[in-house]
């Protein structure tokens, strides 16, 4: 892998974490364009360097993850994602992570949902206005929601907002919400990755893992920000109509 792949693998990963089109897709689909073979270190570059995006949510949130109560409920919220994780990680790691057909049929369907979703939820009165109102149940389904992002090009953000709408909490709330919940679950992802992985990179491997990580990290931090000033006033049907664009412009001119 080049420097420059991983400079623009590590802006595409800085830009789509937090946003509901799905990082782990853009990147797949990244690759292909660029000719980077999908080999075990490029899918391993494809879950360690979201940890990079993720630590932008401590260097904004650190404040958070002080507030007990708010830990308990990251933690419950994060099991059911860890334990399901957990037990697909093989099958994950072999068969979906690089499957650019896999990536586009997600994007495309999430696409749809999105759209869909939009226009049928109408956000109640009681729908918690802070994670101080969220309740254990709550959090719960958001984590056997965000649980479905382990297929590629589901998209972690838009599992978690729209399952943490769907049990009752406002679009602002479960925005950060799914900020915080990504801190444990990537932190678990990307650490059983490179207990598995890491034995085998050579120097230059591991210098585009640091720059790919080193740059998601910078640009995350004006991702996050861009995302709360978005949700205050728009819905996400503009992320629906992107991914389904998307999806069907890379099968026509890409893999056609």
């Amino acid at each position: 892998m080049l420097f420059l792949h991983s400079l623009i693998l590590g802006i595409v990963e800085g830009i789509t974490e937090f946003l509901p089109v799905s990082s782990t897709g853009h990147l797949i689909l990244a690759s292909t364009l660029l000719g980077i073979a999908q080999s075990d270190f490029q899918k391993t570059f494809e879950i360690v360097i979201q940890l990079g995006a993720i630590l932008a949510v401590i260097a904004v949130y650190w404040r958070a993850f002080l507030n007990i109560d708010t830990l308990k409920k990251v933690v419950v919220a994060f099991i059911p994602t860890g334990i399901i994780g957990l037990a697909l990680y093989k099958v994950v790691k072999t068969y979906l992570l690089g499957n650019d057909l896999v990536v586009l049929w997600a994007l495309g369907l999430g696409g749809v949902a999105l759209i869909a979703f939009e226009y049928w939820h109408v956000e109640k009165e009681t729908a918690a206005g802070s994670i101080a109102d969220v309740s254990y149940k709550q959090a719960v389904w958001i984590g056997l929601f965000q649980a479905i992002s382990i297929i590629p090009g589901v998209s972690r953000s838009a599992a978690t907002i729209l399952g943490g709408l769907l049990v009752g909490l406002k679009r602002r709330t479960i925005v950060e919400f799914s900020f915080l919940l990504a801190v444990p679950t990537m932190l678990a992802a990307s650490g059983l990755d490179l207990l598995k992985t890491s034995a085998r990179f050579d120097i230059g491997q591991v210098g585009a893992l640091a720059t790919g990580f080193v740059v998601a990290f910078i640009v995350a931090l004006f991702s996050i920000r861009f995302l709360l000033q978005y949700v205050r006033t728009h819905t996400f049907v503009p992320f629906g109509v992107y991914r389904i664009v998307l999806a069907l412009a890379f099968f026509f001119l890409v893999l056609r």
